[in-house]
Parts: structure tokens; C-alpha cells; sequence
């Protein structure tokens, strides 16, 4: 498709908020024509930085976006947010589409916000939702945030189209950590304890600076307690020696430093810790360019969509297939009187997509097979 015959996409890459409002509508209702345009966005991505922000309800992640829009404007950069809300029961909408908590940067046009629904999986993303950054990438935003609803395990999705992710915990009567889903803390890139101006706060940073000290899985580094700073947080930059980088740092040794996520304490509603957090979200940043990271992230983020994509799109096409000879209902009748059985139906509904892939199978390779 030309990009000259598209007036949205020549508004949006001219810097209009409108154009980049109405794409994103576009996108989310999956209207026609919505593939050529995200098609063609993906030729002006690649420069924003993307924040994810997750954590359990009320930890306060609507006002610390709020007030992290705010500082990034502040410091003359430009933002995106992108708050995944939970859907309504009745039209698949976001319920909580006002935002009534961001309220510091309304009116400012730099600062984007759209709310979108999670579609019926709570805390998961949809794929609309990485076509949205996309769409903001394109624009021009500097500072790409998404807020998850924060509703448990699925919050790892976040991952898949995230840079940095920030995992906020609130503080607890010292539980906070232990009824977090491990996956939930597995993928933090830094972890902040926001309201740490309420009871408890304290030992919620310590249970956590001791469940980093302990983990040894992908999203955290084994460190020593003789690694933390005097006030026993890690290196203002996260990284595992407790050093900060600087021109003179080579990429070897950026390659063997490991990321050891950092705990800060913000108090969102007094923009509290606000800064300090920015900073580790930059230092984070640094290193994934400087490890070479950054490049694996967003190729296992392709990789993810890829596989989403074909998903939906067999699965869309199987469907109309089975929906014209009776549709699985009937076959469901069949595999319960006994005529057929579940595997024989997914085999023969499937014979026709093995088919096309044998016949684009030009270089000599085996064919795809369904069995492992």
C-alpha cells in the first residue's frame, strides 16, 4: 500500500492528535483496512521508549502514571498512555474510560491518553493494544506508558510489548510479597513501593530487596547483600556491582553486568520518589542498549506477534470453514454420539491450511506436520 494514498496515516506522521486518535479507534475495533495502516506504521517505529506499569489494585498505578507523565513533560519529552482497562460486561468497552485519576496533564496535547478494554482477559493484552504503541511510536511520542488493569498471572503479557517493566507493590503487613503471583515479580525490571508513606512500607522493601537477593530466575540476578547502597537499595542504575556506567564503560563489560532490579519508594500523590524512578527507568534503558538486550526483547516481542497473528487468522478461517458444513456444534453431537472423536475433526478441519503450507514450501523443506 502507498502511504501517500492514506490521508490518516499522512495526518498521524504529521503530528496529529486527532489522526492518531481516530487510528487507534481503528485498530481496537479492527475496522476494514486496519492491517494496511499498522502495516505501514511499522515502517516510522522503533524510537520511543515503552514502559509497562503493573502491579496489583490499589497500588496506586493511575496516579504514579499521572505524575511520571507529568515529570516526562516537565523534562520537555513527549507521552503516550496507553491504560489497559477492564471490559464491560455489556459492550466490550473500558469501563474506567474517564481516567479520573490522570488528571494533572489534561489539556496538555503532548501528553496522549487512551483507554482501551482488555477484552474479556483481564490484565492480558490484546493485540490491538501493540498496534496502539505502534500507532504512538509512529506519531512521535518519545515515552510510550501502558497501564494494566492488574489483575493477576496474565500481567506477564505485559512483557511482550514493554522495553522496561515496573511491577508496584503496595505496602502490606508484610504478606505483599508472598500473595504476589511469582510470575508477577519474575518479570520486573524495577520495582516500586508506591504509598511509602503508609504503614508497612518498610518491610515491604526489605521483603523485597530479600526476594532479589534470592531469586535466580530470568528477571533476576543473585546478589550479594554487600551490593546494595547504604541504604540498602541497589546501585542508583540497577546494575549488579553497584556501579554507574559511564562513556568509559565498553560493552564487554556491559555484556557480563547483570541487571539486579532496584526498589524505589514513591509516594505518587506528593510526586515523592517520581524522579528517582525515572532515573532507574533510564538506567534500565542504557542497559538494555549497552548489553544488546534491548534487540532481543523486541525480536522475542515480533516473534509473539507473529504467533498471535497466525493464530487468529487460522483460527478465524478454520472457523468460517466449519461454520459452513454445520458448525462445531454439530461436530461436538458427532464426538458424543461416538461417531468421530475430537482429534479426527481438528485433523481434517486442519488438512486444507497443510495443504497451502506444503505447496509455499518451495525451498526444499519438510513439510509442516501437526505432530511435534
Amino acid at each position: 500500500m502507498s502511504e501517500g494514498h492514506d490521508p490518516l496515516l499522512e495526518e498521524l506522521l504529521e503530528g496529529k492528535h486527532r489522526a492518531l486518535a481516530r487510528t487507534i479507534s481503528k485498530v481496537e475495533n479492527r475496522a476494514p483496512g486496519y492491517r494496511d495502516l499498522v502495516s505501514a506504521l511499522s515502517a516510522h517505529t522503533g524510537g520511543a521508549q515503552v514502559i509497562g506499569i503493573t502491579g496489583s489494585p490499589g497500588a496506586g498505578k493511575s496516579t504514579l502514571v499521572d505524575k511520571l507523565a507529568e515529570t516526562y513533560r516537565d523534562r520537555g519529552e513527549t507521552v503516550g498512555v496507553i491504560a489497559i482497562d477492564p471490559s464491560s460486561p455489556f459492550t466490550g468497552g473500558a469501563v474506567l474510560g474517564d481516567r479520573i485519576r490522570m488528571a494533572s496533564t489534561v489539556g496538555d496535547m503532548d501528553v496522549f491518553v487512551r483507554s482501551m478494554s482488555a477484552r474479556g482477559t483481564l490484565g492480558g493484552l490484546s493485540t490491538a493494544t501493540a498496534d496502539a504503541v505502534k500507532a504512538m511510536d509512529a506519531f512521535g511520542k518519545d515515552k510510550i506508558i501502558i497501564e494494566t488493569v492488574g489483575a493477576g498471572q496474565n500481567e506477564i503479557d505485559i512483557v511482550r510489548t514493554a522495553d522496561t517493566v515496573a511491577v508496584l507493590v503496595p505496602p502490606g503487613s508484610g504478606d505483599a510479597v508472598q500473595t504476589l503471583k511469582a510470575g508477577i515479580l519474575e518479570i520486573a525490571d524495577v520495582f516500586v513501593v508506591n504509598k511509602a508513606d503508609r504503614e508497612g512500607a518498610d518491610r515491604t522493601v526489605q521483603e523485597l530487596l530479600e526476594m532479589i537477593e534470592l531469586g535466580d530466575g530470568d528477571g533476576f540476578a543473585s546478589v550479594g547483600a554487600g551490593h546494595h547502597g547504604a541504604e540498602g537499595m541497589t546501585g542508583t542504575d540497577g546494575w549488579s556491582d553497584g556501579r554507574e556506567p559511564n562513556e568509559a564503560t565498553t560493552r564487554d563489560e556491559a555484556d557480563q553486568a547483570t541487571w539486579t532490579p532496584p526498589v524505589v519508594e514513591t509516594v505518587a500523590t506528593k510526586a515523592v520518589g517520581v524522579e528517582q524512578f525515572i532515573d532507574e527507568l533510564a538506567a534500565h534503558r542504557t542497559h538494555l542498549e549497552r548489553s544488546g538486550t534491548l534487540a532481543d526483547r523486541r525480536r522475542l516481542r515480533y516473534a509473539e506477534e507473529i504467533r498471535t497473528l497466525l493464530r487468529e487468522d487460522v483460527n478465524g478461517l478454520v472457523e468460517a470453514q466449519l461454520a459452513e458444513s454445520g458448525g462445531v456444534e454439530g461436530l461436538a453431537e458427532a464426538v458424543r454420539t461416538g461417531d468421530t472423536d475430537p482429534y479426527t475433526i481438528a485433523g481434517d478441519a486442519l488438512e486444507p491450511v497443510e495443504a497451502c503450507l506444503e505447496k509455499l514450501d518451495t525451498g526444499g523443506r519438510a513439510a509442516v506436520s501437526r505432530d511435534p
